[in-house]
């Protein structure tokens, strides 16, 4: 049964120091996520429960962002974790219990690991923050065979397919289910991990005929992860998916927008107000409260089709 009633879903994934990039795009079918439960076995059968799982692998994808693989209890293990949702990981870092919510670059379609992509925030390379990311340096200093603690699924949000979502106001509540034919997605800096997980299980399946549109928020050109993998998709599917940048500083030449979120972007990059368009938001606190919700409000969007992660 479809509903209409009014939820603000927060999945918390947010207030992190670093960042934990999905972005699998495989040409291969999908397979759904109860299907895959019903094919493999899972690791995160007690989302209470803590998998203390080992790295595998290590990749280095640039001067400050990495890929970590972690071994899954054997080879024919998946995670187990549905598309909108994400885990905990856990480690005590100089004595202090550390808790941060990563969503994985690899899916349920990956058997026996599960990847992270992270931007690791070093020390001494913000002012703001002299003392860096202190989960996403103690990654950094993992040894191949060190573990981690991994727990969840977790999140209050979960995309089930086809314009479906299952949608809970908080972790005790009974989910609802909301179906939306147009996806409005506003993203800033590290908040763009949720919708790159939407936004591929979307793209990868042919017969979802859900549309996509992002407003995407960074400080700089450089800092938009996935830049090229976007456009890519922009080219790709030009019916299906469009981007658009905006940057507090940004280069000479440059076509995108500049500055905070205001209404004229949202207007002009994101589909209008109506009953089967979500807009789905991910960012910091401050973009959030005074940049999305406000300029929301003067355009008439409906609170109850907002979804926060």
């Amino acid at each position: 049964m479809v509903e209409n009633n009014t939820l603000l879903i927060t999945g918390g994934v947010v207030a992190v120091s670093s960042i934990a990039i999905f972005f699998y795009l495989k040409t291969t079918k999908t397979c759904p996520f109860s299907l895959c439960k019903k094919q493999s076995k899972i690791t995160l059968v007690d989302d209470s429960a803590k998998y203390p799982l080992p790295l595998i692998e290590k990749f280095e994808i640039s001067h400050d962002t990495r890929k970590f693989r972690f071994g899954l209890p054997t080879k024919d293990h998946i995670l187990g974790l549905p598309i909108g949702q994400h885990v905990y990981l856990s480690a005590s870092i100089d004595g202090k219990l550390i808790v941060r919510p990563y969503t994985p670059v690899s899916s349920d379609e990956d058997k026996g690991y599960v990847d992270l992509m992270v931007k690791v925030y070093f020390k001494n390379t913000n002012e703001k923050f002299p003392d860096g990311g202190k989960m996403s340096q103690h990654l950094e200093s993992l040894k191949i065979g060190d573990t981690i603690n991994f727990r969840g699924p977790q999140g209050n949000i979960v995309y089930k397919g086809h314009g479906l979502f299952s949608l809970r106001a908080d972790k005790k509540s009974e989910p609802k289910i909301r179906d939306f034919k147009n996806l409005s997605m506003i993203a800033g800096g590290t908040g763009i991990t949720p919708m790159l997980q939407v936004i591929a299980a979307i793209l990868r399946d042919p017969t979802d005929s859900t549309k996509i549109r992002l407003l995407f928020a960074n400080q700089t050109e450089d800092d938009i992860l996935c830049r090229k993998e976007l456009d890519e998709l922009e080219e790709k599917h030009p019916d299906r998916f469009r981007v658009w940048y905006t940057v507090d500083r940004p280069p000479a030449v440059w076509k995108y927008s500049s500055g905070f979120i205001n209404d004229n972007m949202i207007k002009e990059n994101l589909f209008p107000p109506a009953p089967n368009s979500a807009v789905l938001m991910c960012g910091p606190p401050p973009m959030i409260n005074f940049a999305c919700t406000p300029n929301l409000d003067k355009l008439e969007y409906d609170p109850g089709n907002r979804l926060l992660f």
